[in-house]
């Protein structure tokens, strides 16, 4: 993590820890650099800076502050928040939308919300929905155009700019899931305009993940826990005697701006050892893991496998693991028009590599059996996806284990596969 630090001006004064501001003897801005508030000391700063990842403590009721803090800002925050039987990403006003007390029981198949003896707020794993959702929608309409006697004319559909989003509660899977999408929609020569617009300015508050789901595999991956880069603020929540608290990381300057306004209390020794165990106990806790070494070469070779067909008389091809998958991003494109032939759109929406017309070239489908369809989504998401972006497809989250209606397990897959022997996956 890069150390972000302020050019000296002559005749300054700092103030103390947490957030370093450096003070100009004069209110004019220095270099072009314009003079801001420092809410801690009220005074006028030139610039923000931290240095060596500083720590810092909040209390429960500063969650309530950052999210405030967030709006003032001009952020539209998104968070996890109880909805439909589940805890999902969506727009909330304040910490009481968050899931205080709840947890989630999930397995092959199988997702349950139950009540906690706490009153955590972050005590769940990775839910049915994303960022996926909020930065690659699952529905664009991408043009519009009304008949205007013997031609057409384009309309005006220009979307205005969105509010840039905060969301809080992101897991390190969820980090490294953001960092595929980058790579694919942002980083080549064709850039997708409606991720890049929802991209920009994000502003991240991770949380460390101490409450893995079984069906959750993530550390094998090499994707956390715990969440090291891609995050302005990162929170620890710690249940104990002591109190309920959140040991902050800075992760960027502006990440250092925002809890400058909190003024939260320095961490003491104690609260990083706890915070650090309570992350490796996370850790402890992942049940599954997936072999990566020599897997992207592996998997093209082993097309012929009897195991494909095993698995096919399994899979109903609902295309329900492509769609919570937080990096899986194929879309289809169709074109409509009224009744009266007037007025046609043309949207974009979310399809799946499991759907009999995804494949479909010259008159047919050249994957026309659930069989090649499960295999192509497996082989692209942990081997072909190496060759076309130099990462594998797959961050651990588990979610393709628990919202599959049968149950199929890819990490079971891989090792069936593969002949190995079982490595502690339930």
């Amino acid at each position: 993590m890069p150390s972000f630090e302020s050019k000296p001006y002559s005749q300054e004064r700092r103030c103390a820890w947490p957030v370093e501001c450096v003070f100009a003897a004069s209110l004019q801005p220095r270099n072009g650099v314009p003079a801001r508030v420092c809410t801690r000391t009220r005074k006028r700063a030139v610039s923000f800076r931290f240095v060596d990842r500083p720590l810092a403590v909040l209390r429960v009721d500063h969650l309530d502050r950052l999210t405030g803090t967030l709006a003032r800002r001009g952020y539209q925050v998104i968070g996890p928040t109880v909805r439909d039987g589940a805890i999902v990403y969506d727009r909330i006003g304040s910490a009481d939308d968050l899931p205080v007390g709840w947890t989630d029981e999930q397995g092959p198949g199988r997702y349950r919300l139950k009540r906690r003896t706490d009153g955590a707020l972050f005590g769940y794993a990775a839910g049915p929905t994303s960022l996926k959702n909020h930065l690659h929608p699952s529905e664009v309409r991408m043009l519009a155009a009304e008949r205007c006697k013997a031609t057409f004319r384009i309309l005006d559909d220009e979307p205005p700019h969105p509010s840039p989003r905060a969301f809080l509660g992101v897991r390190s899977c969820e980090l490294a899931a953001i960092a595929v999408l980058d790579r694919v929609l942002l980083g080549d020569r064709y850039r997708d305009p409606t991720y890049g617009a929802l991209r920009e300015g994000a502003f991240v508050v991770a949380v460390q993940c101490t409450e893995p789901a079984s069906t959750c595999f993530c550390a094998s991956m090499g994707n956390g826990p715990p969440s090291k880069a891609g995050f302005d603020l990162a929170l620890t929540e710690l249940l104990e005697p002591g109190g309920h608290r959140f040991l902050v990381e800075v992760g960027s300057d502006r990440g250092a701006e925002v809890l400058a306004e909190l003024e939260p209390a320095p961490a003491t020794a104690e609260e990083e050892a706890a915070a650090r165990a309570a992350v490796a106990a996370g850790v402890e806790r992942q049940v599954r893991s997936l072999e990566r070494d020599g897997l992207a070469e592996f998997l093209p070779q082993a097309l012929e496998h009897p195991r494909w067909d095993e698995v096919a008389g399994r899979c109903l091809a609902c295309a329900n693991c492509t769609m919570v998958c937080p990096t899986c991003f194929c879309t289809t494109v169709d074109d409509l028009t009224d009744v009266a032939g007037r007025r046609a759109e043309r949207w974009r929406r979310w399809d799946s590599c499991f759907t009999l017309s995804f494949s479909y070239i010259h008159g047919g489908s050249v994957r026309a059996s659930g069989k090649a369809r499960y295999r192509q989504w497996l082989t692209h998401k942990l081997a072909s996806w190496h060759d076309q972006f130099g990462l594998s497809g797959c961050v651990g989250c588990g979610r393709c284990i628990t919202w599959c209606p049968a149950g199929i397990d890819l990490t079971e897959e891989v090792r069936v596969l593969r002949g190995t022997e079982r490595h502690g996956n339930a």
